[in-house]
Formats: structure tokens, sequence, C-alpha cells
């Protein structure tokens, strides 16, 4: 235990000691030893090399809109209407049946009438029977359905920086976030690798 407890010490205290040259060695690029008054005001030990203090990045994004087609499979029920709709088939037959079996009613005129009261009977009797008969003809089909979806999409494609050089506050645009400063030339903004 005592010596994993060494082991966690020694990584600590070398952590602090890389942090530490870390700082030092940024102060020493920035050719100052305050850090923050060299940033505000721009001045650096090196005459050709200034650095300006980044006050805000904001991202600037460009929206595409890429439509594309959707399809699906849809099942479509049609309804068509009997062939006979009128009934006349029925009513046809009907009427030459009831007429027959009226005809063979009587005698004389009472043959006569027997014969009429059977078509006209026959005739709504069959009407009657087609009707219950009958049913409309149901198809399925299936159909192919289309329709256009907007497929919106947004990405980065600058950044509009903003940042205080000689006390002045300027705003440029770049294609990559600077950072914590930016590299400027008689006050015309570099790009800067720091960060």
């Amino acid at each position: 235990m005592n010596r994993l407890m060494v082991n966690v010490l020694n990584v600590a205290i070398a952590a602090a000691l890389a942090t530490g040259l870390a700082a030092c060695n940024r102060n020493a690029d920035a050719g100052t030893s305050n850090g923050s008054a060299a940033l505000d005001s721009g001045s650096s030990a090196d005459a050709g090399a200034k650095y300006a203090k980044v006050v805000s990045v904001d991202p600037v994004r460009s929206t595409a809109n890429n439509p594309r087609e959707v399809c699906h499979d849809e099942t479509v029920t049609h309804t068509a209407p009997p062939k006979d709709q009128h009934r006349i088939a029925g009513t046809a037959i009907g009427a030459v049946v009831g007429g027959l079996v009226g005809n063979q009613v009587g005698g004389g005129k009472g043959k006569t009438l027997a014969t009429v009261a059977g078509a006209v009977g026959g005739g709504y009797a069959g009407n009657r029977i087609e009707a219950s008969r009958q049913h409309a003809q149901v198809t399925t089909s299936v159909e192919r359905k289309c329709s256009t979806v907007n497929n919106t999409s947004s990405k980065i494609v600058a950044y509009d920086v903003r940042y205080v050089y000689n006390g002045v506050t300027r705003t440029v645009r770049m294609d990559h976030d600077p950072g914590d400063r930016v590299q400027v030339q008689e006050g015309v903004t570099a790009v800067s690798d720091a960060r």
C-alpha cells in the first residue's frame, strides 16, 4: 500500500512540473513575464510577432436543404358497381317465367289476364331476386405513393473572432477557432496556432 502511495505522489509531482513548464513556455512565447498585460496591449519582446487577446469566438453556420423522395407501398380498395345495375336480366327472365305460369291458369279472357298478371309479378320477383344476389365488385391493388421530405443540415464554415489590440476591439472572420489569442501585424490579423 505504501509503494502505491509513493507512485501516486511521484505521478502528481511530475504532472505539476509539466504544467508549470508549459505555463513558462507560454509566457516566453508571448515575450513577457506578465501574460495578461502583454495580451491586452499587444506588446511583445519579439519585434515581428505581436498578439492580441481573443474576447469571443462565434461560429458561422451554413444551412443546406437536401430534399429527398420517400416512397412506400399502399393497399388501395376499389369498388366497382355490378354489371347489370338496373337488374334488367332478372326482370326479363322473371316476366317470361311469370307469363308462362300465368298462361297455364284459366281460360279465355281470364287466361290473358292471368298471363299479364304472371308477367308483371314474375318481372318484379325476378328483379328482387337479382337484387338480393348482386354485390358490388371489390378489388384491391397496391399503389406506390411518393412524397418529398426536406433533409436540412447545418455545418460550421467560419468563425467570427473578436479581439482586443492596443485597447481597440476588432472583429475578423477566420477559417478556424484561434484559441485565446491571435497574431497580428500592424493591426492586421494573421493566422495563428496560439491556443
